[in-house]
């Protein structure tokens, strides 16, 4: 009987330990499971201090910077080019368009928005606009999420009350640089304005409403992530929002250069087709900057004044053969005449001649007898 109790409570202890163990072992698991669960939700909606580093880039100081232009543009939806930012209009489960992204961000308190100032841009904390007086001015529907603080203001938007539809145009703010350092002219996008284009209660011609600023390099690590089509012709996502950008796949004209007045390009030309030939004008001044930068070589220089010569030589060359041709078609033409006057000469030597007639009367027959 001792051996028995001491057998049966050896096996209720070892029975004891086992139980222990596995919840042990269980609890554990939900515990990792969890934190598992949390990192996941943190880093979709955050991003980690290395994703965000990829993405920075060392400005130019002043110093290294002797030239620069201000470009504004306007980006067209409408435009084929530009389609890619405008679709899908409703979210998908792997894609969603540019501003959809934005508004999420902001709604979420993860990227800070601007005033639009009209030509007198300032992404000072300043001029840093709150979310929910932004809402309102445009009459987006929102709730306070859960989290929400003064310190910490996020909002829930629904899908349906984002107007996504009626933003048809984006503003684009450039910088064309000439960076010392490396002796080149670079253009860079510091930041991006949605545009709504809204209708009245009766109709008539959209308005459109620039809603705020957004500088580029703060919202470049979430539209990396975010792959599109960007042709109709290939189906195949192979470019993200921050590849379309750089890579400047957009089409957009300038409506304004940063200039003393202030002033747009429409305030001060007027007339469409001037207005035209300057927009063409500083595009050209801004792609043929680079070649201007450099003095050609002499053999560059032998080169150009080598193709120079063939060009005046084979220019001469069409001169010459244009007036031979020009005698040997006259010479032609004089020949064909000559040959022409006399065969009519030849035939006209070959006619029998006619016999004249007498006017003097004829002798009668009669008198003769």
């Amino acid at each position: 009987m001792k051996y028995n109790s001491a057998n049966m409570n050896t096996l209720i202890k070892s029975c004891l330990t086992l139980c222990l163990l596995w919840s042990a072992i269980g609890s554990h698991a939900q515990v990792i499971k969890k934190s598992d669960t949390d990192d996941s939700k943190k880093t979709s909606n955050q991003l980690s201090v290395r994703a965000q580093s990829l993405y920075d880039t060392q400005d130019a100081s002043d110093a290294d910077i002797p030239w620069m232009r201000v470009i504004y543009r306007q980006i067209d939806l409408n435009k084929e080019k530009n389609m890619p930012l405008y679709y899908p209009e409703e979210s998908t489960e792997n894609q969603e368009n540019l501003f959809r992204i934005v508004m999420k961000l902001l709604a979420n308190n993860q990227i800070p928005a601007y005033e639009y100032l009209d030509g007198r841009e300032i992404f000072t904390d300043e001029y840093r606009i709150k979310v929910k007086e932004m809402f309102d001015r445009f009459h987006i529907l929102y709730a306070p999420a859960k989290g929400y603080s003064e310190k910490n203001p996020r909002f829930t938007v629904e899908e349906s009350d984002i107007p996504s539809n009626e933003v048809l145009s984006y503003y684009i703010l450039e910088k064309w640089i000439f960076d010392r350092r490396t002796s080149q002219v670079k253009p860079s996008i510091e930041a991006i304005c949605p545009v709504l284009h809204r209708t009245g209660d009766f109709g008539g011609e959209a308005v459109k409403y620039p809603m705020f600023w957004v500088k580029y390099n703060d919202i470049r690590p979430y539209i990396a992530r975010q792959y599109i089509l960007a042709s109709n012709e290939n189906n195949v996502q192979q470019y993200n929002y921050d590849d379309y950008f750089q890579m400047r796949m957009y089409e957009g004209e300038i409506y304004k250069t940063q200039n003393l007045r202030n002033q747009s390009l429409m305030q001060m030309y007027p007339n469409d087709s001037i207005r035209k030939q300057a927009q063409d004008s500083i595009e050209k001044q801004l792609k043929n900057f680079n070649e201007n930068l450099w003095v050609p070589s002499p053999e560059e220089i032998a080169k150009a004044k080598e193709e120079q010569a063939a060009k005046e030589a084979k220019e001469n060359g069409e001169t010459l053969d244009n007036d031979k041709q020009k005698k040997e078609k006259s010479r032609t033409a004089r020949s064909s005449r000559a040959k022409k006057q006399k065969e009519a000469k030849v035939k006209k030597q070959k006619q029998p001649k006619q016999q004249k007639s007498s006017a003097a009367p004829v002798r009668s027959v009669r008198r003769t007898r």
